[in-house]
């Protein structure tokens, strides 16, 4: 099969030939349809976050069953189905109390480096995120991934394995916005635009997007945001000013020190920051101690803290009742061999989501 290998940092992606394993026990091979370019691949491009090399990235995907292994009941040949890196073991501590998105059970979700799922010159290539999306095929562990309506289109479908369920899960699940409430969204890329929805589903009274771009405030517009407002030194105040002291929630999608710290700053006495972008290893976040005296919160979500063979299935339904527009999330459709080009234009900025087609 086909797959796009990462060699180094800041390195051009390489399409080589690559061979791929026969499903083993609970093991599931998938033939890939459609696969995202998402910001959190590129940090690994660009060297921001450690990974094993050679190997094959991607981590939003979705496609066609192809085998099943030993064991295998959930699927069968056929079968269309979204992948989630957040694979879950459903018996561990996490998983029991309904935290599958941060199960770590090793028989499911194996370390960096580990999975011999790949071959590459006959040696062995490193999977990505019990994933590897950006490959003809996926060998993936049973639990790494949901079924699907047959009419639910692939590209869209994609989206929801990770930006559209990170987004969606960290407002809905991680925040638990209220009805009513103020939310602000730093950052209008997929994720972004994911949160900004998700706010709206939730009831939220006011949703302020908050961008760079003129263009993405309004396409945030699209999802449900009620206000835009041009990142700068005075956005803080802005929003204060337009809320009348401070959100509810906030919640950043970048993955930045400075976005970071403005997310806690523009929270009213008892909101709550919550933190979605990848920020960089090594960086620090510096907070004004005293305003945690007024209740001010701020916290982490890993993939939007979700149950994703249950949100899933209902994001697709929100989709077709109009109610989650991700058509809009799509930038363009690309070949694997237009997949540098596609984190260019990523890195450049701009775009909320370019996707590969495999089978175009």
């Amino acid at each position: 099969m086909k797959a796009a290998v990462f060699h180094a940092p800041n390195q051009p992606l390489t399409i080589e030939e690559v061979e791929i394993d026969n499903p083993g026990p609970r093991e599931v091979l998938v033939r890939t349809s459609v696969a995202g370019l998402c910001h959190s691949d590129l940090h690994f491009i660009e060297g921001k976050y450690p990974t094993p090399m050679p190997i094959v990235l991607g981590h939003e995907s979705a496609g066609i069953v192809e085998k099943v292994g030993r064991d295998v009941t959930y699927v069968k040949p056929g079968d269309p189905v979204i992948t989630c890196l957040s694979v879950f073991c459903g018996h561990c501590e996490f998983c029991l109390t309904g935290h599958m998105s941060i199960c770590q059970t090793p028989e499911v979700k194996m370390a960096p480096g580990k999975a011999k799922r790949l071959r590459w010159k006959g040696e062995q290539l490193n999977q990505f995120a019990n994933l590897s999306s950006f490959a003809e095929q996926m060998l993936v562990h049973e639990h790494a991934i949901v079924k699907v309506d047959r009419d639910m289109p692939m590209d869209l479908a994609a989206l929801i394995g990770c930006g559209v369920i990170t987004g969606y899960g960290a407002a809905v699940h991680t925040a638990k916005v209220e009805p009513g409430s103020t939310v602000a969204v730093v950052g209008c890329g997929g994720i972004g635009l994911a949160a900004v929805n998700g706010a709206r589903l939730a009831g939220a009274g006011r949703i302020i997007a908050v961008d760079k771009d003129p263009a993405k405030l309004e396409l945030a517009k699209t999802f449900g945001a009620t206000d835009g407002v041009l990142a700068g030194e005075d956005a803080v105040k802005q929003i204060i000013e337009l809320t009348a002291g401070g959100v509810h929630y906030s919640f950043e999608c970048i993955g930045l020190k400075q976005t970071t710290e403005m997310c806690f700053a523009m929270l009213r006495p008892g909101g709550t920051a919550t933190i979605i972008g990848m920020i960089p290893v090594g960086t620090k976040i510096e907070l004004h101690g005293p305003d945690f005296l007024r209740e001010r919160r701020i916290q982490g979500s890993m993939m939007g803290s979700n149950r994703f063979r249950v949100d899933m299935p209902r994001l697709v339904e929100f989709y077709k009742q109009g109610r989650l527009p991700i058509q809009n999330l799509i930038s363009g459709r690309l070949k694997l061999e237009q997949i540098n080009d596609g984190f260019a234009a990523l890195a450049k900025g701009g775009v909320a989501r370019n996707v590969i087609v495999f089978d175009q």
